[in-house]
């Protein structure tokens, strides 16, 4: 497939992007409200099901990034990203559509519904994004999108507090995810997964780890930690129950997820480093 029409293909995020702040604007408690989000949520779902069968038919779909030195804009859809895409896009479609109607008449459907679609649209494009500057940009907007839905009922203490702790944890993760990204960026010159990868692999091959790469494959593992609630700070996930039921479905359709997500799409960084496979069979048995 030409790079071209891998472009296309990840039309879905910037769609539900587009949906979500055109959402806002709309006027709170009447059906229609949610109506074009669950379209445009469906044209996701649509796009994911071509990436997959695409990737499935002609192997990984790579666009070169849009930027400088691997900073910038560019897709990388292989196989694990082919399954998230159509998983998240999937569950997503119809958490938009159960939201429409478990919010019907609320006052605040509109903000919910925009909060909703720009969390998913930045779940979608962490999952094909082609570098981990786009990767951790996605990371942090969709925390950050999260935490609105949390607060969507800002009287209920439960959930302010959760919203609270959920918000530490992910700045914590947040910085961990930069560090590395630095590191990475000094070490090869580029965030660009190709040339992350294949560094990786002529590391694996030469026998010669440096003592960042161990830091960075740690910070990795900390930062997918964290955004998966593992203990000890797993605390506020049992306290989502105070936010809508369709926020606590978004978590386990995809945010938690990108933290299992962060440790397999950087696995070849990771797994180059004793420490840090320990960390991840400790914690996560």
């Amino acid at each position: 497939m030409t790079p071209n029409l891998t472009w296309c293909l990840a039309l879905g995020p910037f769609a539900l992007a587009v949906a979500g702040l055109a959402t806002g604007s709309a006027k709170s408690g009447q059906r229609q409200v949610g109506g074009g989000a669950a379209w445009i949520a469906g044209f996701a779902l649509a796009m994911a099901a071509a990436a997959g069968l695409c990737v499935a038919v002609n192997g990984p779909l790579v666009t070169g990034t849009v930027g400088f030195a691997g900073v910038g804009l560019g897709f990388y859809v292989d196989t694990l990203a082919a399954i998230m895409f159509v998983l998240v896009a999937f569950v997503g479609l119809i958490v938009v559509l159960y939201s429409r109607n478990y919010l019907d008449g609320d006052r605040g459907q509109a903000r919910f519904t925009k909060w909703l679609c720009l969390t998913l649209a930045a779940v979608l494009l962490l999952i094909v994004s082609g570098n981990l500057f786009q990767f951790a940009l996605a990371w942090i907007a969709t925390s950050l999108g999260l935490n609105k839905l949390l607060l969507f009922y800002p009287e209920r203490q439960a959930a302010v507090l959760a919203a609270r702790k959920k918000f530490l944890a992910s700045r914590l993760g947040d910085l961990c995810l930069i560090a590395a990204m630095v590191l990475l960026h000094q070490a090869f010159g580029s965030l660009d997964y190709a040339v992350l990868f294949a560094g990786a692999e002529a590391m694996r091959v030469g026998g010669d780890i440096p003592a960042a790469i161990h830091a960075v494959a740690v910070l990795l593992v900390i930062a997918a930690l964290l955004k998966s609630a593992q203990f000890p700070l797993h605390g506020w996930l049992t306290e989502v129950m105070e936010t809508p039921t369709p926020v606590s479905a978004l978590l386990h359709a995809g945010v938690i997820n990108a933290g299992g997500f962060l440790v397999l799409r950087f696995a070849d960084v990771i797994s180059l480093s004793s420490p840090s496979m320990e960390i991840l069979v400790i914690v996560g048995g």
